[in-house]
């Protein structure tokens, strides 16, 4: 069967590149220092604990107005009349319009927000987000949230620069090389908020929320 892998160039593995050969190659790969365009590049990833259980962080996320909550700047969504498509405010562009449709998945607690700046014809900003049990990777009660961006060739230009506001001063975009610490801060106020209120008693997910999406 593996014979279907000869000729193909960059392939590493124990049949062609055993352990003292692996090694070095592995060992070149780890440096002290990072180019910041090699870790954070293409894409963007953080992750963090969340000291609730995994099935009420997850319905919370599932709601499109919870990032009214733990973003940093998405405020004030209101329903479009287009089934799932949600429109908001995000201070960090002034007046900015951002529209945001989410899709998620309880088998496997995927939460992706499908997101745009300005207009809602193509959402083309996507969150990537997954809730795990934090039993079954650090043997204790919680969550863990993964959150994925991918660096898509509009986050260089905006194609849609005539549904802008006139003399807006920034880009999404221009915040891409700061996105790591930035999605992290709001990933540290998802814990925050999901904890405070696993702990009170309450649900994780507000009364108000529940209902609210259309």
């Amino acid at each position: 069967m593996t014979d279907t892998l000869n000729g193909i160039d960059g392939i590493i593995r124990f049949e062609t590149h055993p352990r003292p050969i692996v090694t070095p190659i592995v060992l070149d790969r780890i440096r002290a220092v990072y180019p910041h365009e090699q870790i954070y590049g293409e894409f963007c990833n953080v992750q963090g604990f969340v000291a609730a259980p995994p099935d009420d962080v997850y319905e919370w996320l599932s709601h499109t107005r919870s990032l009214e909550e733990w973003s940093y700047s998405l405020r004030d969504f209101s329903p479009t009349g287009q089934p799932g498509l949600w429109e908001g405010v995000d201070k960090l562009g002034g007046d900015t319009k951002c529209f945001v449709r989410t899709e998620s998945n309880p088998d496997v607690r995927t939460v992706d927000y499908h997101c745009a700046w300005d207009q809602g014809e193509h959402l083309w900003m996507i969150y990537l987000m997954r809730v795990v049990d934090a039993r079954l990777v650090f043997d204790k009660p919680g969550s863990v949230v993964l959150w994925t961006n991918c660096k898509h060739p509009f986050y260089e230009a905006n194609p849609f620069e005539s549904t802008a506001p006139e003399e807006r001063p920034v880009w999404v975009g221009d915040f891409w090389d700061i996105f790591s610490a930035g999605h992290q801060l709001e990933l540290d106020n998802l814990a925050a908020i999901a904890a405070a209120r696993h702990a009170a008693g309450q649900s994780v997910t507000p009364d108000w929320m529940r209902g609210d999406e259309s």
